[in-house]
């Protein structure tokens, strides 16, 4: 009996790695066949409105950036058939018919309206919290919607903070466990990084990375700032089992840490998300964080893209 689970588990590697492989090989190639403008392209995420899928699609400015390759995403549209519009503007009119990716402020339903995240930590019913991402993830999926932009698992001690009502509250433990719980929910259970979602899976998004619950007098946006003391025993920890649980990707916050920008920040994105981490999804900023760079005097536009990406 031993014998035979260990062989039906070494087949299942083998066909996994073989996957991996596989993608890896079109991932490559298509690469390859792309022009600079091209991969910028694929970088840029802009909101949807309705009105974008009014009347002709492929005619409205969204629908031409997406047809010449120059939106890798959108997000806060709502609707099969107006996703399914765009979707097959970039699938079938752009060169190379890269579908786009597809998201959402998902943070507790979709259709079905759950009690907020702070309300939900109340429970400590991981398997409740789980189920309720599993019904988001079904529901929005069933639209076209793939990314959720969630969970939150910011710490917050300062009940000022109006974005705590998003967030699991103030316990460290607690909050990695919601995390997990979250991300199980949204993309199912984690057998591998690089296993494929299902269309009844959504990728999770965590955020926002990172600290941003700890803003000076609950302001919003406002100045972080703390020592590597505090932030690996009070902020950092639910991050980190998101990470391990698989999360897709993460989302840069708008605060500063260590006297640079979070967006900017390597030793944030890179040292530790991915090398200690081991993270090997991929990074989003927050709406327009890269252009609020420029508020906290850190540089124009252009440089701050470049610091970004180079972070």
């Amino acid at each position: 009996m031993r014998k035979g689970l260990l062989l039906c588990c070494l087949i299942a590697c083998q066909m996994l790695q073989a996957q991996t492989t596989e993608m890896r090989q079109f991932v490559d190639n298509l690469l390859s066949k792309m022009t600079v403008e091209e991969k910028l392209g694929q970088l840029n995420l802009v909101p949807a409105s309705d009105e974008i899928v009014t009347g002709g699609t492929g005619d409205t400015q969204v629908g031409q950036r997406i047809a010449s390759g120059q939106l890798g995403g959108i997000f806060n549209l709502k609707g099969v058939e107006k996703i399914r519009a765009l979707q097959d503007i970039a699938v079938k009119k752009s060169r190379l018919g890269i579908p786009l990716i597809v998201g959402m402020d998902v943070i507790h339903g979709y259709e079905t309206i759950f009690p907020i995240p702070l309300a939900l930590s109340c429970s400590w019913d991981m398997q409740a919290i789980e189920q309720m991402a599993r019904i988001s993830a079904l529901e929005a999926t069933a639209d076209g919607i793939n990314w959720f932009y969630s969970p939150m698992v910011d710490i917050c001690v300062d009940a000022r903070w109006g974005r705590i009502a998003e967030g699991g509250g103030e316990d460290p433990y607690l909050g990695s466990e919601i995390a997990r719980a979250y991300v199980r929910g949204y993309q199912g259970p984690l057998t591998s990084h690089h296993s494929p979602l299902t269309t009844e899976h959504a990728m999770a998004c965590v955020k926002h990375y990172a600290l941003y619950g700890a803003s000076e007098a609950g302001r919003d946006y406002n100045t972080v700032d703390m020592s590597r003391l505090r932030m690996y025993n009070q902020y950092l920890p639910p991050y980190k089992p998101a990470a391990e649980a698989g999360a897709g990707s993460f989302m840069s916050s708008f605060n500063i840490v260590d006297g640079q920008h979070a967006t900017a920040n390597h030793w944030l994105l890179t040292e530790v998300l991915r090398d200690q981490w081991k993270f090997d999804g991929f990074v989003v900023t927050d709406y327009g964080s890269i252009n609020e760079m420029g508020i906290w005097g850190f540089g124009d536009l252009k440089s701050n893209s470049a610091k970004a990406l180079k972070a």
